[in-house]
């Protein structure tokens, strides 16, 4: 007998018709022996109709009465589901994150988990019931309401796996799995078999949306295979896995974009300690995200910095820098909204050189100018004019073979 965690997107739960066939797929896997444990987001469309209701109520909102409000789709999910299965003649319980205490931290709307109490859960196993789960949110030390930000579904279903030590967990969404890059694309985008969490994790913080980052990381960290698989067919999708030696023989396993970027420049900032600390720490307390940053000298006494920032973050970060150029006497701040970041991963790029010099060579061949690079042990990112960004995608795919299972190392020498 198995114990398995399966999560459903709001795509897969989107109607009344859609939470009655993912309680039919739910009870045939019950069916087999297997206890159950799922997972479910709110209704396709309901956080975001959620949250314009809250936006015409307060043009800031409350973080923790935004938590309260958004909690409630994902509420109304797992009743529907628990009556569905028992329409079908099953038992079912369903269960908020408070209820399991999931606890976690006091960051209201993009909160963390800090553990997971799965006696409860036991219970009802025990008792030969589904157990459905509303994703997305937990419960603070002082019983407050606490959401994980977008994506925290399936950062509840991995670390409920990892929490019960689950023998498989299951991301159930609207594609087969893992591509080589996005088909809508590049339409010889192929569907990835097994992938490494390290791999995983660097394709999902570039702009790669089928899982979670964070959940990725915590799948990592307590070794959780996670199956990424359709909701709407029985279809093997892609593995999550420990590092495996063939995968070192993709030098490129996958190849992501982002176009929720911007760029901003602060010209002649004086060259000297303390400036950069200066420059992001106020970033930094307004929770705005800094990714690539580059620094030019001019003449050892001035120096350019920029670094790049997410688009919906631009005008803020703006008025901000404007303030700070002021108050370290640089001559200017510039920025550019229209930029997307390419990048190529893989973890065969470790022990092979030359990759990134392959990519500027593509991307030079297509005329597509780079403005910044940032690389890693396993990825090479590119920011680039957005208007290029689907060209871009589609001739390094090509480059690097990704329409085929295997590349042999010589093919892209």
């Amino acid at each position: 007998m198995a114990l398995i965690v399966q999560k459903y997107g709001g795509t897969s739960v989107g109607s009344t018709d859609k939470i009655k066939a993912v309680a039919q797929r739910v009870i045939n896997n019950h069916k087999l022996g297997n206890r159950m444990v799922v997972v479910l987001s709110a209704m396709s469309g309901e956080t975001d109709r959620l949250t314009g209701l809250a936006n015409a109520i307060q043009r800031i909102p409350t973080p923790r009465e935004m938590d309260m409000l958004l909690a409630t789709g994902e509420q109304i999910t797992v009743a529907l589901f628990a009556m569905a299965v028992k329409e079908a003649g099953f038992d079912a319980v369903s269960l908020l994150g408070d209820q399991v205490a999931i606890h976690t931290d006091n960051m209201h709307t993009k909160a963390r988990i800090s553990s997971i109490d799965s006696t409860l859960i036991n219970t009802y196993l025990d008792q030969g019931k589904i157990v459905t789960i509303a994703g997305f949110q937990g419960v603070t030390d002082r019983g407050d309401i606490t959401t994980l930000g977008r994506g925290g579904s399936d950062t509840t279903a991995v670390a409920l796996a990892a929490a019960m030590q689950a023998d498989a967990c299951e991301i159930f969404t609207d594609v087969e799995g893992v591509y080589t890059t996005d088909p809508n694309i590049c339409p010889q985008a192929r569907k990835i078999d097994r992938i490494s969490y390290d791999e995983m994790l660097e394709l999902a913080s570039l702009g790669a949306k089928v899982l979670d980052i964070r959940s990725v990381g915590l799948a990592k960290r307590f070794g959780v295979p996670v199956h990424v698989r359709s909701t709407f067919s029985e279809n093997i999708g892609t593995w999550v896995v420990e590092e495996e030696k063939i995968m070192e023989s993709m030098l490129v396993s996958g190849i992501t974009y982002s176009k929720k970027e911007a760029r901003i420049t602060i010209k002649k900032v004086p060259d000297q300690p303390g400036i950069a600390a200066k420059i992001f720490l106020p970033i930094s307390d307004a929770g705005i995200l800094v990714d690539m940053i580059i620094q030019n000298t001019h003449d050892g006494k001035l120096t350019d910095m920029t670094f790049t920032v997410p688009r919906a973050d631009y005008d803020r970060a703006m008025d901000i820098l404007k303030k700070v150029a002021v108050d370290i006497s640089a001559e200017a701040v510039s920025g550019d909204k229209d930029i997307a970041k390419v990048s190529i991963v893989g973890v065969g790029m470790r022990n092979h050189p030359g990759i990134a010099s392959t990519m500027f060579q593509i991307l030079a061949k297509e005329g597509v100018n780079m403005m910044m690079v940032s690389t890693s042990e396993i990825k090479v990112s590119c920011i680039i004019a957005e208007k290029y960004t689907e060209l871009a995608v589609r001739a390094l795919h090509d480059a690097f073979a990704l329409d085929k299972e295997n590349m042999p190392l010589e093919e892209a020498e």
